[in-house]
Formats: structure tokens, C-alpha cells, sequence
């Protein structure tokens, strides 16, 4: 169907070239919905609650260490790391694909960001007992995650009724973003301290996918720093 894919492919650099990039460059985030169509999204959605009914998803974890706090006061997901390549994730694997054909119209057009790697793909639900994650930033210490994108799988869903939304607070701006998380909504924002943000507290089940774009410099830099620290601390212990 080299037909179809070529409509497909100016769709893409349409919404990549006179959409994202803009936005990204002005306001630090930007959702388009309806991404991959009611049919292919509902495949993705039937593969994620597979997993989630199969017990493989587990609580979030946190950086660092813990202070005292409970953790589920700050974080209150289940979630599990898919390359795409698993049994019975190809309606992800062909998400992933097409978030990743995006991202790459984009780059050389993000400023000074060179992209080209990306995490794996992060399923998370949040159970819908009044679970959200505080407000935080996804890379605050420089470890290359440069550009989260969010795929939302979430029919039927009322933010006032449902709670969940991610809320935004753009650094220097007056305002935030509240941003619902939709069924077949994609949502792209920068992943440092321009985009500190929140999921409020979700009183239904609430399904993502989640994959994070390195800055190329920015991801070497700190897997050199990691590898120093653990070289020292290696020392430390020997000598």
C-alpha cells in the first residue's frame, strides 16, 4: 500500500513540521488526538489490559531514596518497561514506530537538541482508588531525557467525574495546562525543569503509554558521570 503510507507519511511531517515543532518552541508542549484511529488504538488498548490483567505491571518506582514518605503518596502507578519486540505487543510496537517516525521530523528543528535514542515504552495504569503522582519533573539532574511523549488509551473518560489530568505548570508562564488523558491523545513536552507537572488523583482506571527522546550530548554526559560514580564509590570500598 505505498499509496497509503505516502499519505500517511505527509500527514505526519504536516503535523510534526507546522504543529509540533511551533509548539514545542514556544509553549513547551503540545497534544494532537485521534493519533492512530479508533481501530489500532483500541488493539493497543486490548494488549495494555492484557498486561495489566496478567499481574505484570508493579508500583513506580522513585529516584533516589526514600525519606520517610510513604510512597504511594507521591507516586501511585503500576507500570512495566516494553520494548515492542514482547509477545502480543504489536499494536504498541506499531505506536511506538509511529511516535518514533515523528520525533524524527522533528529533529534538527528542536534548538540545539541532537535526538536519536529513545527509552523503552513505560505501560502505566493508575488503579482509580484516587492514585496520581505529585508534582515533579521527569529529568531535573541533566540525565538526557530530552522530550516525553504520553499516548492516553482512556474511553469514555470525564475529568471531573474521573479526576486524572496531568497538569502542566510551563516555567516563566501565568497559567497551566490542564491536559485530559483521552483515549488515542498523544501529548509531547519538554522533560526538564521547563515542564514541572502532576497527575491528580484518578478515581477510574487510567491507562498510558509513556517513552522519553534522549538528547544525544546530554545522555552521554551522564552515563560518563554515572560511570565516574561508580568507578569512586568502587574505590572507596576497596581502599
Amino acid at each position: 500500500m505505498p499509496f497509503l503510507e505516502h499519505l500517511e507519511d505527509l500527514k505526519l511531517e504536516q503535523l510534526a513540521l507546522e504543529h509540533i515543532v511551533p509548539a514545542l518552541l514556544d509553549q513547551g508542549f503540545f497534544y494532537t488526538d485521534n493519533f492512530l484511529g479508533e481501530i489500532v488504538g483500541h488493539m493497543v488498548l486490548a494488549q495494555v489490559k492484557q498486561m495489566h490483567c496478567s499481574g505484570v505491571l508493579k508500583d513506580g518506582q522513585l529516584a533516589g531514596r526514600g525519606s520517610g514518605v510513604s510512597k504511594r503518596h507521591i507516586r501511585g502507578d503500576k507500570i512495566t518497561w516494553v520494548s515492542g519486540t514482547e509477545k502480543d505487543t504489536e499494536a504498541i510496537n506499531f505506536l511506538l514506530k509511529l511516535i518514533d517516525k515523528l520525533i524524527s521530523l522533528c529533529v534538527g528543528r528542536l534548538g540545539k537538541n541532537v535526538i536519536r535514542d529513545r527509552s523503552k515504552a513505560m505501560v502505566a495504569c493508575y488503579p482509580g482508588n484516587g492514585a496520581g503522582y505529585v508534582k515533579h519533573v521527569d529529568n531535573p539532574n541533566g540525565d538526557g531525557r530530552c522530550v516525553t511523549c504520553i499516548y492516553y488509551l482512556n474511553k469514555h473518560w470525564n475529568a471531573k467525574e474521573h479526576g486524572g489530568v496531568l497538569r502542566i505548570f510551563p516555567e516563566g508562564k501565568s497559567y497551566v495546562a490542564d491536559i485530559e488523558p483521552l483515549f488515542d491523545r498523544l501529548l509531547l513536552f519538554w522533560s526538564d525543569r521547563r515542564n514541572p507537572h502532576e497527575v491528580q488523583p484518578s478515581f477510574s482506571t487510567r491507562y498510558a503509554i509513556t517513552v522519553w527522546y534522549f538528547d544525544s550530548e546530554e545522555r552521554a554526559e551522564a552515563k560518563r558521570r554515572f560511570r565516574d560514580l561508580t568507578a569512586s564509590s568502587q574505590d572507596s570500598t576497596t581502599s
